[in-house]
Parts: C-alpha cells; structure tokens; sequence
C-alpha cells in the first residue's frame, strides 16, 4: 500500500488524529510489563510525526492521556507522567528544528508544576513555526472539550460580550481546543477497538474514521500509509448525494 500511495496524486487528509491504543497488550504479549509497551509506544510516535510531515499533513493531534486515565494504576500513571516529561525535555528540539509547532490539550491544571512549566516552554518554543501543527491531547476528554466551550461562552453571555441569539455552532467551535486547527478529516485508532472513546467528540463529526488491530507500538510508516491510502478511497459527502459530490 506504501507503493500505490506514491504512484498518483492523493487526497491527503490535513487534520489526522490517533488514538494510540495497545500498548499494554502488546507488552503483555511479550511477556513484559505495561510500562515496557508504553516505552514502545513513543517510537511510533516518532514514525508518526515524521510520516505525517512526510506525506503533507497539516495538523497531527495524539490522543496520550485522557482524563478517564487517571483510574489506571498508580505506578502506570506516574510512569506515564515521567515517560510525558521525557519526551518534552528530548522530542521538543527535533520538532523545532523541523518547524513543527506544539501543542497540548485538555485540562494541564492537575499535572505536576513542572510538567506544566516543561509544557509551557515546550510550546513557547515552537509557538511561531510554519510546519506541521503536532497536538498532544493530555487530561483530554471530548465531553470536557465541549463542556469548556460552553463553559466560555456563558461567561460571555453573562458579562454581555454576546447575546444569546449569537450563540451557533460556529460559536461553540470557535472556543473548544483545537479551532485555530482544520477541520478534522481522519481519525484513526490502533488496538483493534471500535470507539473513539471520548476523543474529539465535537470535531470528529465528520471525519473519516479507521480502525486498524495494529498495536501502537507496531504502528510504522506503512501502517500510517495504509490509513491514508484508505482516506483517499472514501467519498467523502457531508450530507450530500455521491452524484452531487462528482459534480
């Protein structure tokens, strides 16, 4: 599939997003701890970015922490938040260099104080980059996106900034996580589960979704290229007829 993807034009999503399931399983298959999967894990984000930048995609958000995530164990939390800490302080400079803006998503404010400061920086770093726009969604909910948004805009009801006749879809939009992004085109999940599991609720109404058994740590080049070249075999009609959408 790498193959055909590079022997025509294609239609190349500009938003992608991933739920990036299966770590611990593919651990546990080898006999290793979740930790280990988790570790495995961050090579194929690696694989991700840089296929993403490869392929021209313009937006790339991750799925790396939600906020139903804080029920795993203890030790695997807070191995989670120290493997987050590390790939902030190693990644960060090979995505500046390669003009890829960061970003985080989702509710920062329970993580550790220097998580948030390494988070800040991280993105200050990047905060003028033309390339690829990277977002890690961490403490992220779909439900908590939507419900933040709301949240906004009620304040602005409230100091009379915006009538409540003003409010529209465009309007909600407008204050959820990722509305300076395009609008989301794909959405793909490893692990073999068929759910989106509270992941960008609001912007994945339309999205192409694509669901693979891949395991994320396993998760390479040609299993991103096969997502796209599954992308570019959909008709895509937003309501419309498939005669309408040829026109």
């Amino acid at each position: 599939m790498t193959e055909a993807i590079n022997e025509h034009p294609i239609k190349v999503p500009q938003h992608v997003a991933i739920i990036m399931d299966g770590n611990g399983r593919w651990a546990q298959q080898r006999g290793k701890s979740r930790v280990a999967g988790h570790k495995s894990g961050v090579e194929s984000v690696r694989t991700s970015v840089s296929t993403a930048i490869k392929q021209g995609v313009k937006a790339l958000t991750l799925f790396a922490f939600s906020s139903e995530n804080w029920q795993r164990p203890e030790q695997e939390v807070s191995v989670l938040m120290d493997l987050f800490m590390f790939v902030l302080t190693r990644e960060v400079k090979k995505l500046h260099k390669n003009e890829v803006r960061f970003q985080v998503i989702g509710d920062i404010s329970r993580f550790s104080d220097k998580l948030q400061k390494k988070i800040k920086v991280s993105e200050d770093l990047t905060s003028n980059n033309k390339g690829m726009v990277l977002s890690v969604a961490a403490n992220y909910g779909g439900r908590w996106d939507i419900a933040n948004a709301a949240k906004i805009v009620a304040e602005k009801v409230a100091k009379n900034t915006l009538s409540v006749d003003d409010i529209t879809e465009e309007t909600i939009n407008e204050h959820t996580c990722l509305a300076n992004l395009p609008e989301l085109d794909l959405l793909i999940r490893t692990g073999g589960d068929f759910r989106i599991s509270n992941f960008l609720l609001w912007q994945a109404a339309y999205a192409e979704l694509y669901f693979t058994d891949t395991l994320w740590p396993d998760f390479d080049e040609e299993a991103f290229n096969a997502a796209i070249y599954c992308y570019d075999q959909r008709e895509r009609r937003f309501g419309q007829t498939g005669e309408q959408v040829k026109l």
